[in-house]
């Protein structure tokens, strides 16, 4: 997918790209050697187009990252139920375009086709030494959760999780793996590109980020190609103007020269509360040994207005606290009584505070931070509120 004129390689801020490269219906955006039922039996360049290899090259062109959404199942091919040519078909994408960053797929499957056996192993060993990333569950709308999901690799039966998540209120200390979730929401109201709809307004995807990005997870916008194969102007306008807003809003991190930095205790000189205001994973505050609760204070020197707060946590070394609370003085109290850290996590909250605390209450294993930062929002000033 293009967008004429576009001459600025990533104005939207995106990292990866995903293409739909075959749906349940079973069209092969690629000239497949398994079926006709693909591009080649197009008029599109004469049959001879391959919308693939096209869309791999525009996007490593632009420092992209390359992902595939490839469904198992296949209303359409007549080889679908014979479980050792299915599976052969299925995994010949995935050799032919280089190295991916991501593959997604479901475990939809035909109700009718009781002998089909998807081989996972097979398309996991084929994926692999290939792709980065490999996701086969995802929640179909942003829900803000209050807590990231902890998961466990595992292996199940067809149409199973492979990653299965359980959420820290009902197994506390489950999993081993961070795993953080991909949201995936449509720019417009539904998936497909229609000439009597409108993208979704600027505050609306705002409100996306504060409840995907901004929790731990993953956010994947889709954006249809229009009539013409392109993306419309109005959702590129869109794109533009939503990447700007997100740089605008973190671009001042108002925490980032406090008057002073103290914390309940520390672990040693080189881990101490000031290594909160790098924006790194490879420096972090770190408590004494043992303790499983603290607090970092910091001093701005005056009092300052914000309404978005940022913490982050050195998730290479586990994913550790479980509950924490935001306390601030002075002019205007403002206060978030949230769990989960994780990566990243933004709270909403208005305030207008010189002295904020941020207080860890429960933790598996000894707290560990690495980043905090406060902001503020000019886009939501209608929608402050504490989480």
């Amino acid at each position: 997918m293009r967008r004429s004129g576009w001459t600025r390689p990533n104005s939207a801020g995106a990292q990866l790209v995903i293409l739909t490269v075959k749906l349940h219906d079973g069209f092969c955006l690629w000239p497949s050697a398994y079926t006709n039922f693909s591009v080649a039996s197009s008029s599109w360049r004469g049959g001879k187009g391959d919308v693939v290899a096209e869309f791999v090259s525009a996007a490593r062109e632009r420092g992209l990252h390359v992902g595939f959404y490839l469904s198992p199942w296949d209303l359409h091919e007549s080889c679908y139920g014979d479980t050792l040519l299915y599976n052969e078909f299925y995994r010949e994408l995935l050799t032919g375009y280089g190295p991916i960053s991501e593959v997604w797929l479901d475990g939809a499957k035909s109700p009718t086709a009781v002998n089909m056996s998807y081989d996972f192993e097979l398309w996991f060993d084929t994926i692999h030494p290939r792709c980065k990333h490999l996701f086969r569950r995802w929640p179909r709308h942003p829900m803000g959760w209050e807590r990231v999901w902890r998961g466990r690799t595992t292996m199940l039966g067809d149409g199973e999780q492979i990653f299965h998540y359980d959420r820290q209120e009902q197994w506390p200390s489950a999993g081993t793996d961070w795993l953080p979730l991909e949201c995936d929401i449509s720019i417009r109201p539904g998936w497909f590109w229609h000439m009597n709809e409108a993208p979704k307004s600027l505050e609306q995807l705002l409100d996306v980020f504060y409840k995907s990005s901004a929790r731990n997870c993953l956010l994947l916008l889709n954006v249809p190609p229009n009539s013409s194969g392109l993306i419309d102007e109005s959702d590129f306008q869109t794109l533009e103007q939503f990447s700007s807003a997100i740089d605008s809003i973190f671009s001042v991190n108002l925490a980032a020269n406090p008057l002073s930095v103290t914390a309940s205790s520390v672990c040693s000189s080189s881990f101490g509360p000031k290594q909160i205001l790098e924006e790194r994973m490879e420096t972090f505050w770190a408590p004494r040994q043992g303790e499983s609760t603290g607090w970092i204070e910091l001093d701005l020197g005056k009092v300052s207005k914000f309404n978005a707060l940022e913490i982050r946590e050195p998730v290479n070394m586990g994913q550790r606290v479980m509950e924490y609370l935001i306390e601030a003085w002075d002019s205007k109290l403002g206060w978030s009584n949230s769990s989960t850290i994780g990566y990243r996590k933004v709270d909403r909250l208005e305030c207008a505070a010189r002295l904020i605390r941020l207080l860890i209450d429960a933790c598996q294993g000894d707290p560990l931070i690495c980043f905090f930062g406060l902001y503020f929002d000019m886009y939501n000033l209608r929608h402050l509120y504490s989480i």
